[in-house]
């Protein structure tokens, strides 16, 4: 066997996605917990203490207790290496998430009991039902009330689309949580609160009366009338449906105490699809193609604010990337080689001599990269799917310190390159627009200008209803769309023209009375 098969079946690469406060970076600690990536698991929240969670690693993520950037974390496993990608909750943070979504194989579903399946949840697994990624559920934070286990079930089906399968059912919840039943191991894992041992007492039979002594006759005979209605109710865990993003297994756990964590995490072992296809513009990109190639999901200004430094992440789709080695930047029509390709720990980074289908390294950029670059050893290829959406809210941005502009300028280029928001000039008056998916961004640009380049910004409310990219087919008449038009339009951060929407109405009109003119929602077409 190649050593580049070899190596293609070590790797497992997933996304973890949820709605805010569902408990995924807690899930993503515990994983690392489990795997032996880290000693001790970082407080989230709390204040008194100063450890915080090892995948926020932005200064304004501790403050807030939330995560706002997807970051990266490796480790190995079982002879396994696995790669998660912690995504943001918050929907204003979403972009970010669906870029992400395209570097990852499968993805694991963090649902809260109590809040069920909520709204962000719903948009970001339509994005992989899509993409037909495969999709493993964790319904968390089962030492809490909540919702009843089949109710559950069926509104993930019916909100989310998906065909489920438990693989674990719990016995009680809340105060009354006493673990719950391994489907997929066919065994009864008792709950003990933050320990890593959730095994500590094994029982292969539901009918064995040590069940009955350890969890009580009540909630014993519950178990055994739930199991056997979910039995006739869901189909059987079938891994070819699974991987074909057809099926959907369900875990039930706790992932702040460790409970069910490691059961998850081992089922993800054996089922999770290794690196699979890509699709570019031109052609399809297997896996274990000789040739290297890979592109750019996102990049990270300031990750390390002392060295000041600027990191592209590139998803490995074929081949084996070598330090040291000439590469095709192919928008640019360049080549380069990177002396420190990185891999990830949260923001522990270290120097790689090479990198294999799967692996998300991070290699040092003066500037040269976009998000959706794509690096080859020559071949001219464009992946899809990786765009920028129309913003929807919008802020005039002004310099608060007019000696720093310099400061504020490289800021603004530097975080724009990074996909946190976009930049829009307007024609009428050169005045700098801020367009983003959610608020928060603004809030997070403006620590970020402050804090990592020493500008001061301030804000003043635009009334805007959409900004989208127009194109047309006809030079001529777009060229006299955009001369009537003058007063609402501006340039993105390339150059193209951009048609600011002040009303829903206006766009409607304009979409009907102009049918020469392409309007686009989204900056990739």
């Amino acid at each position: 066997m190649s050593k580049l098969i070899e190596e293609i079946e070590k790797r497992r690469t997933f996304a973890i996605i949820s709605h805010p406060d569902a408990g995924k970076t807690t899930l993503t600690e515990k994983l690392l917990l489990f795997g032996g990536a880290i000693q001790t698991a970082g407080a989230v929240k709390s204040n008194k203490i100063k450890r915080h969670a090892t995948s926020d690693f932005m200064e304004i993520e501790r403050q807030r207790g939330i995560s706002v950037a997807t970051s990266v974390m490796g480790f190995e496993y079982r002879d396994k290496k696995i790669i998660i990608l912690d995504t943001p909750g918050h929907q204003d943070f979403a972009e970010d998430t669906y870029r992400t979504l395209s570097a990852a194989d499968s993805v694991i579903v963090v649902i809260d009991v109590a809040k069920g399946v909520e709204p962000q949840t719903e948009k970001l697994v339509a994005v992989c039902r899509m993409r037909k990624v495969p999709i493993i559920v964790f319904i968390n934070k089962m030492d809490r009330d909540g919702k009843d286990g089949f109710d559950l079930l069926d509104e993930i089906e019916q909100k989310l689309c998906l065909t489920v399968t438990p693989l674990s059912w719990p016995v009680g919840m809340g105060h009354e949580f006493k673990g719950s039943w391994s489907i997929y191991e066919k065994k009864l894992k008792l709950f003990q609160a933050h320990t890593t041992q959730e095994d500590a007492v094994e029982i292969t039979d539901v009918n064995d009366p040590l069940f009955d002594k350890e969890c009580g006759e009540k909630l014993a005979n519950e178990l055994r009338e739930e199991l056997e209605m979910a039995e006739t109710v869901y189909p059987d865990f079938d891994k070819t449906a699974y991987l074909k993003g057809d099926l959907s297994p369900v875990f039930f756990g706790s992932a702040i105490n460790n409970f069910g964590v490691k059961e998850l995490l081992n089922c993800f072992l054996d089922v999770a699809p290794e690196p699979s296809e890509y699709i570019t513009e031109q052609r399809e990109i297997a896996p274990n193609e000789n040739k290297f190639t890979g592109f750019v999901f996102k990049i990270h200004a300031n990750m390390d604010p002392r060295h000041r430094d600027r990191i592209a992440f590139v998803r490995v789709c074929s081949g084996i990337f070598e330090r040291n080695k000439n590469y095709l930047h192919v928008r640019l029509g360049k080549k380069f080689k990177y002396s420190n390709p990185t891999a990830f720990m949260a923001s522990k980074k270290n120097v790689i001599d090479e990198a294999f289908p799967g692996d998300i390294i991070g290699l040092y950029d003066s500037g040269n990269f976009k998000i959706g670059d794509t690096l080859t050893e020559g071949e001219t290829l464009k992946f899809s799917g990786i765009p920028s959406f129309s913003p929807e809210q919008f802020r005039y941005i002004n310099n608060a310190d007019p000696m720093k502009t310099k400061q504020l300028n490289k800021g603004i280029d530097q975080l724009m390159d990074e996909g946190v928001a976009q930049l829009f000039t307007r024609k009428s008056n050169n005045r700098k627009i801020i367009g983003t998916v959610g608020v928060l961004q603004y809030e997070v640009i403006q620590y970020r200008l402050e804090h990592e380049y020493g500008a001061k910004c301030d804000y003043e409310p635009v009334s805007l209803h959409k900004a989208c990219w127009i194109s047309s087919d006809d030079t001529s008449k777009l060229n006299d769309f955009m001369k009537r038009q003058n007063r609402l339009m501006a340039e993105d951060k390339d150059g193209r023209p951009v048609f600011l929407a002040e009303s829903a109405f206006t766009l409607d009109m304009l979409q009907q009375q102009n049918p020469d003119i392409q309007f686009h929602f989204k900056s990739e077409w």
